[in-house]
């Protein structure tokens, strides 16, 4: 089954770093998710290379997602296809001990 996007990828960086990819309908609803506290404390729990993905201080902002950032995205959605209606993260670190796509 081909993966048919219906919103735009977005990337989160975090202190200027891309982290992760996601779908959003637009860059308000990407920015509602940043600011959610559920996401916030996976983000400091996360840990790549034995450090958090987000220390509770640095700066996160969400963009439009680079033609790289994008594929690898939908790569992963295409994979993940029977998780339907859950919030599919492509991460684009490494993590410690877990699959890049959740």
């Amino acid at each position: 089954m081909k993966y048919e996007p219906t919103a735009k990828v977005f990337t989160l960086d975090v202190d200027g770093k891309p982290t992760l990819s996601f779908e959003a309908m637009s860059a308000r609803e990407a920015n509602e998710l940043i600011r959610e506290q559920w996401f916030r404390s996976d983000l400091r729990a996360l840990t790549s290379d034995g450090s958090p993905l987000w220390d509770g201080t640095a700066p996160l902002r969400s963009r439009p997602a680079g033609p790289d950032e994008a594929e690898r995205y939908q790569d992963l959605a295409a994979e993940a296809a029977d998780s339907a209606g859950d919030i599919l993260l492509a991460f684009l670190v490494t993590l410690d001990g877990a699959q890049a796509g959740r």
